[in-house]
């Protein structure tokens, strides 16, 4: 079978002239020149980007997530070919109804009819991996039912197989190959393309979500019914909204829209700096709007991470990019090790500013955040700025925000809108809200601590056969021993002495 889906992708990649890409080594010239040859009816009339796109197309799901993903990855591909990869759409025909039915029912090891009152046999939205189908709870809970692919699995470790050894060839053959890293890039893709294989993960991604919004103003995040819940099907709340992309339609039921649109930076950067757990493919297609005027979120098998560093070494960058403190932004590149420490922090600070500075004081609608990475990227690549895997998912998002703003109001102030929020988190941070959250978190740390200190130190002096105990301080730890009880009374007090002191605060 893996022949023969190689054999598939040779010719795909024949047919499309994607050859001429991969055969472009200089050491390989003369075996290009050999098929050229053999292959004199071809004509070539598009573009490489076209080709590249319509031949991952041909080739499946697999390919085209490969392609989106690829289309974030400017610092990798040329401009042209990323500008065409953004084009790809994950538009997939629905598998049968009677392998849904066969797949529940084996997941749950009973008839439907048992699991569900009622069950649509068309689904409501087909992807590369999984389709979604309506149906009601038998207590009559509207739900969507999410069902994996059949053989799923097996086709994409085939595809992911086949794309590492393309990989390792580009790095083996071509001159960029090695500083490009492509197998690490078909390693990440493979990362998130194995967690969209196990349902229950997205279920958890889904709950953790609304965890984080419970109680929210701005984002709608459906409950998942555990009870109903499989590694290969998924069931949630069935959610009523608008999708985002009908824009004169949410103006009739009167949803305002620039207030929409200022909402959906605040939750992007509610996720990632506040939470540091982020919605990873915000495309339209996963966005509702209530008719209050919430979003609701959908689809969470791509979720981002970030850790306390990474959300400190960004708002860093924000910031001082929003005060237009280019010198700053090159001074936390530098300290954060994303280039190297002998990069002159001048000239960084220079090339910041050329690409930065066209872009304040314009709306959203005069910004294309596509060029003004593209330009990052070029300047990344002349200083060797180290591209951070974490980070891949977060601008991926930014992108799709950048789509979903200029859609629904071209005169948004991405920067008016984002700087205040960034610097109450920074705040939070690193000034006297920090401080309280700290002592507040080790507080249970220290209660534990200080009754034990007077025993620890005993037995570290004991287990120090360097240091030998003299009478005094024999005599010295005996007493110790008697006032052990006094000693616990006075940690318990300075401990309610701190929250008495902090306690203003907390409660404030």
């Amino acid at each position: 079978m893996r022949l023969f889906r190689l054999i598939k992708i040779i010719a795909v990649t024949l047919r499309f002239g994607l050859d001429e890409l991969i055969l472009g080594h200089s050491r390989l010239r003369p075996l290009q020149k050999i098929l050229n040859g053999l292959l004199f009816w071809r004509k070539l009339t598009l573009s490489r980007g076209e080709r590249l796109r319509l031949a991952l197309e041909a080739l499946g799901p697999i390919f085209v997530k490969f392609g989106q993903m690829l289309s974030t990855r400017r610092d990798l591909i040329p401009p042209d070919i990323a500008e065409e990869l953004s084009l790809l759409q994950d538009k997939v025909p629905p598998f049968a109804f009677t392998e849904v039915q066969q797949i529940i029912e084996t997941s749950f090891e009973k008839p439907l009819q048992e699991i569900f009152r009622d069950f649509d046999t068309v689904p409501v939205a087909s992807a590369s991996v999984a389709q979604v189908h309506f149906a009601h709870l038998p207590d009559g809970h509207p739900v969507a039912v999410k069902i994996l692919r059949p053989n799923i699995g097996s086709v994409i470790e085939k595809d992911l197989t086949l794309l590492d050894t393309a990989a390792w060839l580009m790095q083996s053959l071509w001159n960029e190959g090695k500083r490009l890293k492509p197998r690490e890039l078909v390693a990440e893709f493979a990362r998130h393309t194995h967690a969209e294989l196990d349902l229950m993960l997205e279920a958890a991604n889904c709950s953790q979500l609304k965890r984080n919004f419970a109680n929210s103003r701005l984002l709608l995040v459906p409950e998942v019914y555990w009870d109903w819940c499989r590694q290969q099907v998924m069931v949630m709340e069935r959610m009523q909204g608008t999708p985002v992309s009908r824009v004169e339609h949410l103006r009739r039921i009167g949803v305002d829209i620039p207030k929409l649109a200022s909402d959906g930076v605040e939750i992007f950067f509610t996720q990632v700096f506040r939470d540091g757990f982020f919605h990873a493919d915000m495309h339209p297609g996963n966005i509702l709007v209530a008719d209050d005027g919430r979003y609701i979120a959908l689809d969470f098998g791509i979720m981002g991470t970030l850790n306390d560093t990474d959300k400190e070494y960004l708002a860093r960058n924000f910031l001082a990019f929003f005060r237009r403190d280019y010198r700053e932004v090159a001074r936390a590149h530098v300290e954060s090790g994303w280039v190297p420490k002998d990069t002159p922090i001048d000239e960084f600070e220079t090339a910041i500013r050329a690409v930065c500075e066209p872009i304040f004081d314009r709306p959203l609608k005069d910004i294309s955040f596509g060029r003004t990475l593209l330009s990052l990227f070029q300047m990344a690549r002349r200083f060797g700025v180290i591209i951070q895997p974490q980070l891949i998912m977060l601008q991926k998002t930014l992108l799709n925000i950048e789509g979903l703003g200029r859609q629904l109001d071209p005169e948004l102030d991405l920067w008016k809108t984002a700087r205040p929020f960034l610097e109450r988190w920074m705040s939070e941070q690193v000034g006297w809200r920090s401080v309280v959250k700290n002592v507040r978190a080790e507080l249970p740390y220290w209660g534990k601590m200080l009754p034990q200190m007077p025993r620890l130190l005993q037995q570290q002096l004991q287990k120090n056969h360097d240091f030998p105990l003299n009478d005094e301080l024999q005599l010295l730890i005996r007493e110790q021993r008697k006032q052990r009880g006094w000693l616990r009374v006075i940690a318990i007090a300075l401990v309610v002495l701190i929250l008495m002191q902090i306690s203003p605060y907390i409660t404030g």
